[in-house]
C-alpha cells in the first residue's frame, strides 16, 4: 500500500517540481538496490548453508552438503562476507525506511562476527557431543524432519546428500588428527559422550538403522520398480559406506582421539584461548560485556533467585536447608508419575490448554504455523536437552517440540510447566514462527539466530506463567526458579570454567549446590559449555534486557502501556542484536508519549 501511496505522489511532483521529482527518483534507487542485495544475500547464503535452505522449507538445495571444512569452502565463505560488507559501506541509507534501517544494522553485525569467527582454528575441533553438523545431519535421516521424503527425487536426493555428509565426515577426522597434533582437542569426558553416538549408527540391523527409516515409509504411489531401486540403493549405503564410515569415526575416537584428549576444562587451555572466548561472548550474548562483569553478574542472580527459593521452600513445609530441598525435589516419586511415554505428550497437550484462554491478553500477533509435541528421537534423546525444531517458512510444516523421554517413570514434572514456555509456547514458537510470517522481513532475517535475543526470549517468557494461568503447584513455580537459577548458574560456571581455570568437577559442585536438576543432567549442561563456550551466556543476558525493556517502556508509558503491544515491538523484528532492539524499544517509547 505504502508503494502505491508513493507512485501517485512522485507523479504529483513530476507535473510541478519536475527536478525536485528528478532527486527524490534517484534517491529512492538505493532502497532498490538494497533489496536486491538482501535477496542475493539470502540466496548466496543458501548455496553455502543448503541445511538451512532446508529446514527454511526451501527444497533447490535438498541434495547438497558442501565440505564445510575444506580451504575452499572456507575462500568462498570469508570472500562471501567481505563482500557484502564492502557493498554495504555504498549503500545511501538516506530514504530507507525502518525496516531497512534494521535490516541494514543487522547485516553489517552478522557480516562482521562471522569473519571475526573465521579468524579462529575452531574447525580443527569439529565435532563434539552436542553442537556439531553431523548430529544436525542425522536428524534429518528419520524422515521425520526437515528433509522431504515425499517423492522419488527426495529419495534421490538424500543418497546424493548422504555422499557429500560421508566426505565432510572424514575431512573432520583428518582435521581432528591435525587438531591432536596442536593441542586442539576436545577434554577426555566430552571425547567419551561422542562414541556412542557414532556407535548406534556403526552397529545392528540395516533395517533397523535410522537411515533405513524412510525406506519403511514410502509413499504408496511409488511403483515395485521405484520402491526395490530405492530398497537396494539404501541398503547399499547403509552397509558399504554409512555403517563403515560411523565405525572407523568411533574406534578412531576411542582410540587415539582420546588418548590425546585434553585432561583441562575450558578454552582458554586450547591455543584458541582468552581472545576466542571474547569473540564468543560478543557473539552470543550481542553485547561487549566482559567474562568478569559477566561472572558477577550471575554470582548476584543466583543470590537473588536462592532467596525466592527459600521463601517456596518455608511455603510447602520443608524444614530441612535448601540443598536438602533440592535433592527431594529431584527425587520425589510424586512428581514422576508416568509409566507410559504417551502421557508425557499428553501432559504438555493439557498445558497448552490452560494456557490458551490467556495468550489474547499478553499478545496481539500469534503464529499461523502449527505446532506438535513430539519424543526426541531414541538415538540421540540420551545426551540431548529438550529443544525445538521450527516450522517451515511457508507454515506447511509445523513447528516441533522435543522432549527427551530415555526414562519415562523418572521423568520428573516439578519444572516442566516452565520448560514448555521456553521451548515451545509462547517461547521459541511464538518467537520464530512469527517472524517467519512476517511479511515486511527480508528472507535473510526470517531463518537468522542470535542466541542472545532467541533464548533471551524464552527464558523470559517463563516468567509469564502465572499471567498464562500456570504456575499455581508451589512445586511448579520452584521449577520456574529452578530453570532461571539454572541460567544464572551458567554465568557463573561458563565464565569459570573458560576465564578462571574451574574444572569440570568444581563446576558440577557448584550446580549441585545452588539447583534441583538431576546431577546426569548437570553432567551434561557443564559439558555442553565446555564444547561450545559462550552459548550458555546469552539466555540470562538477553533475559535481563528483555525484562529492563519492559520495565522502561512501562515506566515511561504509565496508563498508555500495553503488554500486547511491548511483545509485538519485540518479535516483529525477528533475530536481532540487543544493542539493536534496545535502540528500536527506545524509539517507540518516545513515539507513544
Amino acid at each position: 500500500m505504502k508503494r502505491f501511496i508513493l507512485f501517485f505522489v512522485l507523479v504529483a511532483l513530476v507535473s510541478c517540481r519536475n527536478e525536485h521529482a528528478k532527486t527524490t527518483e534517484k534517491e529512492q534507487k538505493p532502497t532498490s538496490n538494497f533489496s536486491e542485495l538482501l535477496k542475493n544475500y539470502s540466496e548466496e547464503g543458501y548455496k553455502l548453508d543448503p541445511i538451512t535452505a532446508t529446514n527454511a522449507g526451501d527444497n533447490r538445495f535438498n541434495s547438497e552438503f558442501p565440505n564445510s571444512l575444506s580451504d575452499e569452502y572456507k575462500a568462498q565463505k570469508k570472500a562471501y562476507y567481505a563482500k557484502y560488507k564492502a557493498a554495504l559501506a555504498e549503500i545511501d541509507t538516506s530514504t530507507f525506511t525502518a525496516t531497512e534501517k534494521m535490516s541494514k544494522a543487522v547485516l553489517e553485525w552478522d557480516c562482521n562476527i562471522n569473519l571475526e569467527a573465521m579468524a579462529f582454528k575452531k574447525d580443527l575441533m569439529p565435532i563434539d557431543q552436542m553442537w556439531s553438523k553431523n548430529l544436525d545431519f542425522n536428524q534429518l535421516a528419520g524422515g521425520t524432519n526437515a528433509q522431504p521424503f515425499k517423492t522419488v527425487e527426495d529419495y534421490k536426493n538424500w543418497l546424493t546428500r548422504v555422499e557429500a555428509y560421508l566426505v565432510w565426515l572424514n575431512t573432520a577426522k583428518d582435521k581432528m588428527k591435525s587438531g591432536m597434533e596442536s593441542g586442539y582437542v576436545l577434554p577426555k569426558s566430552l571425547i567419551v559422550k561422542v562414541v556412542p553416538q557414532f556407535l548406534a549408527l556403526a552397529e545392528g540391523k540395516i533395517e533397523d538403522h535410522l537411515y533405513y527409516a524412510p525406506i519403511k515409509s514410502m509413499p504408496e504411489t511409488f511403483t515395485e520398480m521405484e520402491r526395490k531401486e530405492l530398497t537396494d540403493a539404501y541398503t547399499l549405503m547403509i552397509k558399504d559406506k554409512l555403517i563403515p564410515a560411523h565405525k572407523q569415526m568411533a574406534e578412531f575416537l576411542e582410540g587415539d582421539y582420546l588418548a590425546k584428549g585434553r585432561t583441562s576444562s575450558g578454552i582458554s587451555e586450547t591455543p584458541l584461548g582468552n581472545a576466542y572466548y571474547a569473540h564468543q561472548i560478543k557473539k552470543y550474548t550481542t553485547t561487549n560485556m566482559t567474562a568478569d562483569e559477566i561472572h558477577e553478574l550471575g554470582l548476584q542472580e543466583v543470590g537473588r533467585i536462592r532467596g525466592e527459593m527459600e521463601a517456596v521452600k518455608k511455603e510447602v513445609g520443608f524444614t530441612g536447608d535448601l540443598k536438602a530441598f533440592f535433592n527431594h525435589v529431584r527425587t520425589n516419586k510424586d512428581l514422576m508419575p508416568f509409566t507410559e511415554r504417551s502421557q508425557v505428550i499428553a501432559f504438555y497437550d493439557s498445558i497448552h490448554e490452560v494456557m490458551k484462554p490467556q495468550i489474547d491478553k499478553l499478545f496481539g500477533n500469534q503464529p499461523k504455523t502449527p505446532f506438535e509435541v513430539r519424543r526426541t528421537e531414541p538415538f540421540r534423546e540420551k545426551s540431548a536437552a529438550a529443544n525445538y525444531n521450527p516450522g517451515s517458512l511457508d507454515g506447511t510444516r509445523p513447528g516441533i517440540f522435543y522432549t527427551p523421554i530415555p526414562e519415562v517413570e523418572a521423568y520428573n514434572v516439578f519444572d516442566k510447566e516452565d520448560l514448555f514456555l521456553h521451548e515451545a509456547i509462547p517461547g521459541h514458537h511464538f518467537q520464530i514462527s512469527l517472524a517467519q510470517e512476517n511479511k515486511e522481513l527480508p528472507d535473510f532475517r526470517k531463518t537468522l539466530w542470535y542466541s542472545a535475543y532467541g533464548e533471551g526470549w524464552a527464558l523470559y517468557t517463563e516468567s509469564m506463567g502465572k499471567e498464562l494461568g500456570l504456575y499455581k503447584d508451589p512445586y511448579q513455580y520452584f521449577g520456574m526458579l529452578s530453570a532461571e537459577m539454572h541460567r544464572a548458574i551458567r554465568l557463573v560456571v561458563d565464565t569459570g570454567l573458560h576465564t578462571k581455570g574451574w574444572t569440570r568437577e568444581q563446576a558440577i559442585a557448584y550446580s549441585l549446590d545452588n539447583e534441583a536438576e538431576a546431577e546426569d543432567s548437570i553432567i551434561s549442561e557443564i559439558e555442553r559449555y565446555m564444547a561450545n563456550p559462550g552459548q550458555a551466556l546469552s539466555y540470562k543476558i538477553g533475559q535481563l534486557k528483555l525484562i529492563e525493556l519492559r520495565a522502561r517502556a512501562k515506566n515511561a508509558l504509565g496508563d498508555k502501556f500495553d503488554v500486547r503491544e511491548y511483545h509485538n515491538q519485540v518479535l516483529e523484528t525477528g533475530c536481532i542484536p540487543l544493542q539493536l532492539l534496545e535502540s528500536k524499544i527506545d524509539t517507540w517509547i518516545k513515539a507513544s508519549m
